[in-house]
């Protein structure tokens, strides 16, 4: 806990993600004239230096930022983007980075409020400490104060975000984006959310998520497709082929709930752009997808090719149609198509239909040899009449018709019903028990499903 720090990866591959869809989707909050709260979960320390110790050691952001800065053919939406970087880098050269705090503070009015979350006991120092240089900075500059427009709290954020929502003008723009040091995190998000959208559904909630082997980053995004969430919108952008080991963030994404109707096109023209000049090897690609809350046995969604690229890699897109569930709920699911759960009554079946009897295997009950008996259970000779009685059962004909038994069973009476002396070994008997045509015997014992067998789930 608290191990991650962020100034070792700042200005990254992940950044330019995050950050070029945070300044789009502020742009589209600014174009209405009500004021909105920018909530930021795990606001981090705001600005970062890119000549400091951590960022020089990993120099991760030469493969980032770095890529775009002297790059003079930027479509708009990053064009948009990297001006704020340089609006903190006025000098020219790329020193300073800015956190997703302060892309807010740039792009937002204002009239708009700033709620800042900050656990790491660290970071919130750096935090309140860089905004308060801002604000000194921009009174020299003559600038009135705006009182109360950034707040800033050492506080858990997902407990934090619940007594902000809904925010008083209705309007609210969410960023969360927690380290993911910890597996939990992924189940700390969507319960976030969950409790969110409840509290405030017509919200636009924005999280970025690293794309990574674990088996939790695999199935995060589908777990946040079923947020009940009118509409969602995912990306994910790779500038590499995941090395052999696994490790490593070669990929991350942004999940939007309730996102603009703005956003996707400028995604369609920006991602492959970015896959062009941010790409390593042939391995670089981007999927956008965009659909509706999944529901039980699916969503409206399918893949269709959105564009291919050379030598960089290919996007996709999803627009609509059927989707098979995923997880657990493919094996529990009886509309998934290849699952193990049986209706009540329902025999075991091969993929051919052919009806299994439970003991033997699959390629004995395809050539008709049925199971050895159980303990205690009458199975006539095979050829007799009380065989081929029994062998009309599997047909489907009344248990009780072909069950009638050619010979008498010591201790049965005539109906067929075992009495207590037949009963097996070791099997007691209760004064007041079920017994022949009580409603817990069923009547004559038949060679049918028994409890807990084929017929019963």
């Amino acid at each position: 806990m608290f191990s991650y720090r962020h100034a070792y990866h700042a200005g990254n591959h992940a950044d330019v993600l995050k950050h070029f869809i945070q300044v789009q989707l502020h742009q589209y909050m600014n174009q209405k004239d009500a004021a909105y709260t920018y909530v930021d979960t795990h606001a981090g320390v705001g600005v970062y230096a890119l000549d400091s110790a951590q960022s020089s050691k990993s120099g991760e952001f030469h493969d980032g930022i770095a890529r775009l800065w002297e790059r003079d053919d930027l479509p708009k939406a990053l064009a948009d983007y990297v001006d704020v970087v340089r609006a903190l880098n006025p000098s020219g050269k790329l020193r300073y980075y800015p956190g997703s705090p302060y892309v807010a503070e740039q792009v937002a009015r204002p009239e708009d409020r700033l709620r800042l979350f900050e656990l790491h006991p660290s970071d919130i120092k750096h935090l309140v400490d860089n905004f308060r240089k801002l604000e000194a900075h921009k009174a020299e500059q003559g600038e009135r104060a705006r009182g109360r427009r950034i707040l800033i709290d050492y506080k858990d954020g997902f407990q934090a975000m619940k007594a902000l929502l809904p925010p008083p003008s209705r309007r609210a723009l969410v960023l969360i984006d927690p380290p993911y040091e910890v597996k939990l995190d992924y189940k700390h998000v969507r319960d976030a959310m969950e409790d969110a959208l409840e509290r405030f559904p017509s919200g636009t909630y924005a999280i970025w998520y690293p794309v990574l082997q674990r088996m939790e980053s695999r199935q995060f995004p589908d777990r946040l497709k079923r947020l009940p969430a009118k509409e969602w919108l995912h990306v994910t952008l790779t500038v590499a082929t995941p090395g052999p080991d696994g490790t490593g963030m070669h990929s991350s994404g942004m999940f939007i709930l309730n996102p603009p109707y703005t956003l996707e096109p400028i995604l369609r023209e920006t991602l492959p752009y970015l896959v062009k000049v941010l790409g390593q090897d042939g391995g670089a690609t981007f999927r956008i997808e965009r659909g509706t809350q999944v529901t039980g046995a699916g969503m409206r969604a399918e893949a269709s090719p959105a564009g291919t690229g050379t030598g960089t890699g290919a996007g996709r897109q999803a627009t609509g149609g059927a989707r098979v569930p995923i997880g657990n709920a493919r094996r529990a699911s009886p509309l998934s198509g290849g699952g193990s759960l049986r209706l009540p009554g329902q025999p075991f079946v091969d993929a051919n239909g052919v009806r299994i009897v439970k003991g033997e295997p699959k390629g004995e009950a395809k050539e008709g040899r049925t199971a050895k008996p159980r303990a205690g259970e009458y199975r006539p000779p095979q050829g007799t009449a009380a065989g081929r009685g029994a062998a009309k059962t599997a047909e489907g004909r009344p248990a009780e018709r072909a069950n009638a038994p050619a010979k008498r069973i010591a201790g049965s009476d005539k109906s067929g019903a075992r009495s207590d002396s037949a009963r097996p070994a070791g099997r007691s008997t209760k004064p007041g028990g079920a017994g022949a045509g009580s409603p817990k015997s069923g009547g004559a014992r038949s060679g049918g499903p028994k409890r807990g067998g084929p017929g019963r789930p």
